[in-house]
């Protein structure tokens, strides 16, 4: 029988490298569509600095005007830093605060600012916070497959700091692929050691992906035993602090595509068509 799976669907991640702003409303009538969809999450926005990501400034706004009564998805918004723990976790809306936590030294300067020991203990005050205010933390160990800046990388290293995130009380985990350095082996032998060795852990894969890679990367997470997908459509996106044309978010059509043919695709197919064709209309026109 095959298994169950989770879409989260990241509107956040394809929108945040945009330079020209999207206007609110458009970013509300986007996620609105997307809402409607089915899928478990929606990766909405995020509240971190202004200077670091201006696209997401109006997070707030945005969540302010969505219309929630009829969704069965929850949301999710990125935090950087425990000042962005504090004002996300304002929001009774808000079900997931998501941490990118990088396992590259080098990037996670980039992406933060602070070396890998100051985000360990940026994690657990965030740990803290989410605790109080009742919500979930998932946290992305970003270049878990590899990475481009010659810090040391191999599955032992990612094994490591998985015993080390589960040991804080770490519930969920994405694995993600910021560069798009993974192959179906790694793919693999991450999911099918690391599953079942920790069975309180609910595993994620934040996959970026070529146009031709897509197939064998989901195929060799899902047959290793993840259930847990992100994707953005039409593949938008990708991130702005690793950039690279070629490699994107994966296209949650593509996702969709591989779990129709397992039977596990839940997601009501009028409404990601509709979903779609808004995505044209903004990523086209802002891109």
């Amino acid at each position: 029988m095959s298994k169950p799976v989770k879409i989260i669907e990241c509107p956040r991640d394809a929108m945040q490298g945009i330079k020209a702003f999207i206007p609110t409303e458009q970013k509300v009538q986007y996620i609105q569509s997307l809402l409607r969809v089915g899928f478990d999450t929606i990766d909405f926005g995020s509240f971190v600095s202004p200077k670091a990501i201006p696209q997401m400034v109006d997070t707030a706004e945005v969540l302010s005007m969505l219309d929630l009564s009829k969704t069965t998805s929850k949301l999710l918004a990125i935090i950087a830093n425990t000042r962005g723990a504090e004002d996300a976790s304002q929001h009774k809306e808000i079900d997931y605060l998501g941490y990118p936590f990088s396992i590259s030294e080098n990037f996670q300067m980039r992406n933060t600012h602070k070396t890998i020991a100051q985000s360990v203990e940026t994690l657990s005050e965030i740990l803290e916070i989410a605790h109080k205010s009742n919500k979930q933390v998932v946290v992305y160990i970003s270049m878990g497959f590899g990475n481009p800046y010659g810090d040391p990388w191999n599955v032992d290293i990612v094994g490591d700091w998985t015993e080390k995130l589960a040991n804080m009380g770490v519930k969920i985990l994405s694995l993600s692929d910021t560069v798009g350095t993974s192959n179906p082996e790694s793919i693999d032998y991450l999911f099918s050691n690391l599953i079942p060795k920790y069975p309180n852990i609910e595993f994620g894969a934040h996959l970026h992906t070529t146009p031709t890679t897509w197939y064998e990367k989901i195929d060799a997470a899902y047959n290793a035993g993840c259930n847990r997908f992100d994707g953005a459509i039409q593949g938008f996106g990708g991130c702005p602090m690793a950039k690279d044309e070629l490699t994107g978010n994966m296209p949650t059509e593509k996702l969709l595509s591989y779990f129709t043919s397992k039977k596990v695709n839940g997601l009501n197919a009028l409404s990601f068509e509709s979903a779609f064709n808004e995505a044209s209309k903004i990523f086209l026109k802002y891109h």
